[in-house]
């Protein structure tokens, strides 16, 4: 029986079915994706070694080809093994050495990638029964699931990485739904990952970068739309991101991986405090798109910087400087400790290619607060590197109801104005450029491709979208709130004046009769 995207998904909610109630929504990801791409890993396996036995007759040659396969699942590694194990005693433990196994002996493909994921914890699985039979019950949720690629039926139009890829991606943004406010951190709705992708228009040739990639959605998106674009499903992209969080680095190289994108880039660490894509000479790559769906004004995002023992020793409180920091993405001024959208933003800036582009995702204070980010938003306006703001819909990401908006930066641009649009209301006919949903609101493909429209057309439209030359920002004091530019107010309603008149005159008519009438009956009371 031909497997494809429904009975994934299916596999994947029997595990997520496994751990409801038993551990927190937010770490069901933790247990279920790795299982899922062990599986993925013994079955290719699998069938590779099959195919490469019905070729090779002769033992040394078939034992040559084997070790040629890009990647080697030993027989304790495979689910199958894990499975037939089951019930044993130690089965969390056997789980995670089957893990460190795969990751040893493949270490230019997974070194790390489950070192965040404990299978024999009971702080997080239960007592040493119920950690056994919840883990046994997640093996037996994937067992019927045969993902050879043989096996797999893609949709039209796709290959079968897609079908394994998109399930994976279905399940992170359903884990996301339930995660609440830790789901910000590793998930881009997908409408929002393509609006963005279509807004920096990649090229198979590009380079692109996520500096805070999460789980890689917004990254695979982007690559696969010059895909889609230029017609080519075969050629490789080239693609590149960091992650500070170990739990979500580890979901971007399996997806990456289940995508069959082999040589991406996925590093983990401080992208602010040690960035790791670097030239050859130290310096930051550059980058044609850079992408992201950065954590909204994140704390403390210069303590990595704060490595010095004599500013401990002498009790001073630790002040980020423009000198601490050897790639000088801060020479235009340093964000406030408690607010780090600018940091993130200087550091796409100072890693983007001339011509290139970037899309970033923001809280809308970026567009208008003060002190330093006034004059950081003052330098990058008046080197003409601002060029265009999107607000979207309140409610629209995991994790936050406030609204957000896509600010578009591009190098050596050719014009010198700054387009607005507001997403956030309603269209000439009075319906929303969203859907209202209930938990959650969302970008139809119509909301989506107006925006695009909007962003290449770059033409003025009432309530919707306007642009606006420097002059008049700089009126406006660099303040890119963008009510200061596109007008959203709702048209106030005629007034008749002779109408109003005249109904003036009929309620005080009626009101002087029921006066009337009430001293009537009052003198009849005798009051």
């Amino acid at each position: 029986m031909a497997t494809g995207r429904k009975e994934i998904e299916a596999a994947l909610w029997r595990g997520a079915n496994t751990f409801r109630g038993a551990i927190d929504a937010a770490n069901y990801k933790d247990y279920i994706l790795p299982m899922l791409f062990v599986k993925y890993l013994s079955d290719t396996y699998l069938q590779r070694v099959d195919e490469l036995k019905k070729q090779y007759d002769n033992p040394v040659r078939l034992e040559r080809a084997i070790v040629r396969l890009p990647f080697v699942i030993r027989e304790r590694q495979s689910f199958s093994w894990l499975y037939t194990n089951r019930y044993s005693d130690n089965l969390g433990e056997l789980i995670n050495v089957a893990l460190r196994g795969i990751e040893d002996d493949n270490p230019s493909l997974f070194t790390g990638i489950f070192r965040n994921i404990d299978f024999n914890s009971e702080a997080m699985l239960g007592n040493h029964s119920q950690k056994n039979t919840r883990l046994r019950e997640l093996l037996e949720d994937f067992e019927s699931l045969d993902l050879r690629p043989s096996a797999i039926e893609p949709e039209e139009g796709k290959v079968a990485a897609d079908t394994i890829g998109d399930a994976y991606e279905y399940m992170i943004g359903q884990f996301a739904s339930q995660a609440g406010k830790k789901a910000g951190s590793f998930f881009t709705p997908s409408e929002v990952s393509e609006l963005i992708a279509r807004i920096v228009d990649p090229k198979i040739s590009d380079t692109i970068y996520d500096p805070t990639c999460g789980s890689g959605s917004l990254l695979i998106k982007t690559g696969n739309t010059a895909k889609e674009k230029e017609n080519d499903l075969i050629k490789s992209l080239a693609l590149y991101g960091q992650e500070m969080n170990g739990s979500s680095w580890s979901m971007a190289k399996m997806n990456m991986f289940l995508h069959q994108i082999m040589d991406a880039r996925i590093y983990w660490g401080d992208t602010l405090a040690n960035p790791l894509h670097l030239d050859s000479d130290g310096n930051l790559m550059q980058f044609d798109v850079i992408v992201s769906n950065m954590p909204f004004s994140q704390d403390k995002w210069a303590a990595g910087f704060n490595n010095s023992s004599s500013m401990a020793g002498n009790g001073r409180e630790f002040k980020m400087e423009a000198a601490l920091d050897r790639y000088h993405r801060f020479d235009w001024g340093v964000p406030p400790a408690s607010k780090g959208d600018w940091a993130f933003l200087l550091h796409m800036i100072a890693s983007l290619r001339s011509g290139g582009r970037i899309a970033a995702v923001v809280p809308h204070g970026v567009l208008f607060r003060g002190a330093s980010e006034g004059r950081i938003r003052q330098a990058v306006i008046e080197k003409n590197l601002l060029d265009a703001v999107i607000g979207l819909p309140a409610n629209l990401f995991y994790g936050t109801s406030i609204p957000a908006c896509i600010i578009v930066f591009k190098k050596n641009r050719n014009r010198d104005d700054v387009l607005f649009i507001d997403a956030s209301g309603r269209d000439e006919q009075g319906n929303l450029r969203y859907k209202k949903d209930k938990n959650q609101n969302r970008l139809e493909q119509k909301h989506i491709d107006d925006i695009v429209a909007a962003y290449h057309n770059r033409l003025d439209v009432g309530k919707f979208a306007r642009v606006a030359g420097v002059d008049e920002i700089r009126a406006n004091e660099y303040n890119l709130n963008i009510t200061r530019y596109v007008d959203t107010l709702e048209d106030d309603e005629q007034v008749d004046l002779n109408q109003t008149k005249a109904n003036i005159r009929k309620i005080k008519a009626e009101l002087a009769e029921v006066e009337a009438e009430m001293a009537r009956y009052l003198d009849e009371l005798g009051l």
